[in-house]
């Protein structure tokens, strides 16, 4: 897992798509959407803090963007 996209795909096996339109607020919607599938214990541990790493990178290459 490296890229945004493999975050998305493991959005994606378990049904939840995320587009709001704006990739920051995308990215802060996956962060949620992780947290919970991690939280009910659906995804380990590794894969867990893999995919939150590749977001929060995500996300501060947006907040560089913006300013």
């Amino acid at each position: 897992m490296k890229t945004l996209y493999d975050v998305q795909q493991i959005l994606k096996r378990y049904g939840i798509f995320i587009y709001v339109g704006k990739r920051m607020w995308d990215i802060e919607l996956m962060m949620i959407e992780l947290k919970k599938i991690h939280n009910q214990g659906l995804i380990e541990d590794t894969e867990y803090f893999k995919a939150l790493l590749i977001l929060k990178k995500e996300h501060s290459i947006e907040k560089e963007k913006e300013k």
